[in-house]
């Protein structure tokens, strides 16, 4: 099969789509002619040779796909060849074909056409489990969402919405805000032109820039308040004031999805399923696409999301 490979860390450039070993199919894994795949912020890191793939995953990057079953191994059982399925990957999104264990596989979506399903996998899993799994969001509670218009940012924009909650999200421009305000954003916040930390209160905060608005985000913290911080954007080493944590009783976490162990990710897909894929199917929620790019000119897709001005998702389709 063809593949991407990052022949050198580096730039775009560095990105080449190569004949490379077709994939093994273990007793539980699933086979995937892969359709489409998506970029996320850790392929870029990949990429750069700051962001290994987990033991035993693919050494080509993508960490999600859309496509149709064409294998399943021997203890398979929830799924057979013909399924238009999508799934969470530890990496090789950027191929023909993926070996994925079952348990991060998920029927893709009714109702939305199955290329536009490869960007749904990491940005459902990841705004379900950290917003409202780990950080317990509640119907009348605020969100804030940093970098409101990514695929992180527009995906948990639209769920928190969708259920109930009022939600605030920073932006880079006044474009990005008129975006994120169609797709449901309560409040919008320019952070090139104001501090959010002097206009927002919040009892949850997903945050994507790690040290850079560690004090800001602890500020605008309400009593009780949860912060999440699923990406160090903005550095990893912060001074924390420990008494205003206590003080209001807040809560920090840390935490990532790709070195998550299989039964883990597994419980995280069967939630996704059961919770939040009504609400795509029912359209309340859906994949937000900027563009799509053919898998064989990954280097182009990945000039576009370094360059910042994408809202949502950049697909690689075959």
């Amino acid at each position: 099969m063809r593949a991407i490979e990052i022949t050198r860390p580096g730039g775009p450039e560095v990105l080449e789509w190569r004949e490379v070993p077709d994939p093994e199919v273990g007793r539980g894994d699933v086979l995937i002619d892969v359709t489409a795949s998506a970029l996320n912020r850790a392929d870029v890191l990949q990429r750069g040779g700051n962001y290994d793939p987990p033991p035993g995953a693919p050494p080509y990057p993508g960490l999600e796909v859309s496509g149709v079953v064409a294998e399943v191994g021997a203890d398979v059982e929830q799924f057979k060849p013909g399924d238009e399925v999508c799934a969470l990957l530890g990496g090789g999104g950027y191929a023909e074909r993926v070996a994925v264990p079952w348990q991060q596989v998920m029927p893709a979506p009714e109702g939305v056409p199955l290329k536009e399903a490869a960007g749904l996998p990491e940005v459902a899993c990841t705004v379900w489990s950290n917003v409202f799994m780990l950080a317990r969001l509640r119907r009348g509670e605020t969100l804030l969402v940093h970098g409101g218009a990514s695929g992180i940012g527009t995906f948990a924009v639209q769920l928190a919405k969708a259920l109930g909650s009022h939600v605030v999200a920073t932006v880079g421009s006044a474009e990005k805000a008129e975006r994120v305000r169609e797709l449901g954003a309560d409040e919008v916040v320019n952070y090139r032109e104001e501090d959010f930390a002097e206009r927002v209160e919040a009892d949850v905060i997903l945050d994507i820039m790690g040290a850079k608005y560690l004090a800001g985000n602890l500020k605008v913290l309400r009593t009780g308040g949860r912060l999440v911080i699923i990406a160090l954007q903005g550095g990893s080493k912060a001074e924390i004031n420990l008494g205003a944590l206590m003080a209001k009783r807040a809560s920090v976490h840390g935490t990532t999805l790709r070195a998550r162990p299989v039964d883990e990710k597994g419980a995280i897909v069967r939630s996704v399923v059961e919770n939040v894929w009504p609400l795509v199917t029912g359209g309340a929620v859906r994949p937000i696409v900027y563009a799509e790019v053919p898998m064989s000119d990954a280097a182009e897709a990945h000039r576009m999301l370094d360059s910042g001005e994408h809202v949502g998702k950049i697909l690689l389709v075959r």
